[in-house]
């Protein structure tokens, strides 16, 4: 069996963000992989849309043996566990939001996933936390890396290391 570095993001901006967060770390660990690297939290703007509540983001480096379709499914039963219910629009709020954006440096096409994610250069919400873990990491189709695809990223969305506010409740 290949072990496979996925390069995830998670995203929330409902409900008590840092339990989502945590319980869905805690569900991939158990369901997909070993984690070898989680970046520092970033608070960002809604991206495409408008919301009253930014977005919590992280990258995380999973090792798994799982092909790149079994994760996608285990990611969709984490989201579905943790409460996220999917509708047809493409941007709005959510509980909890799990993206594959690198799996290695491989590409993959099927007709529910694509490998490296199709607009991760384009999102500075999600080059920031991966920039972190994963700097030197390189886009196989445009032969960039992390580094650099975030240095030229044209996205002028705010992005803010988090610091939790008193206010949000602390993990169950």
């Amino acid at each position: 069996m290949k072990t496979r570095n996925y390069y995830l993001l998670l995203g929330g901006n409902l409900g008590d963000r840092s339990y989502y967060f945590s319980s869905a770390i805690s569900l991939i660990r158990e369901r997909i992989g070993v984690i070898t690297s989680v970046s520092s939290l970033y608070e960002t703007e809604p991206w495409g849309f408008e919301h009253e509540n930014w977005f919590l983001n992280q990258a995380l480096i999973v090792k798994s043996v799982l092909a790149p379709e079994e994760v996608l499914r285990e990611i969709h039963n984490i989201e579905r566990k943790l409460g996220r219910k999917r509708d047809n629009s493409r941007y709005n709020g959510r509980i909890i939001d799990i993206d594959i954006l690198f799996v290695d440096e491989e590409i993959f096409y099927s007709n529910n996933l694509v490998i490296p994610h199709p607009r991760l250069h384009q999102r500075k919400f999600a080059l920031l936390p991966l920039l972190k873990i994963a700097p030197k990491l390189q886009h196989p189709l445009f032969d960039r890396s992390v580094e650099e695809m975030t240095e030229s990223c044209k996205d002028t969305m705010k992005v803010n290391l988090y610091k939790p506010a008193t206010t949000e409740k602390k993990s169950k």
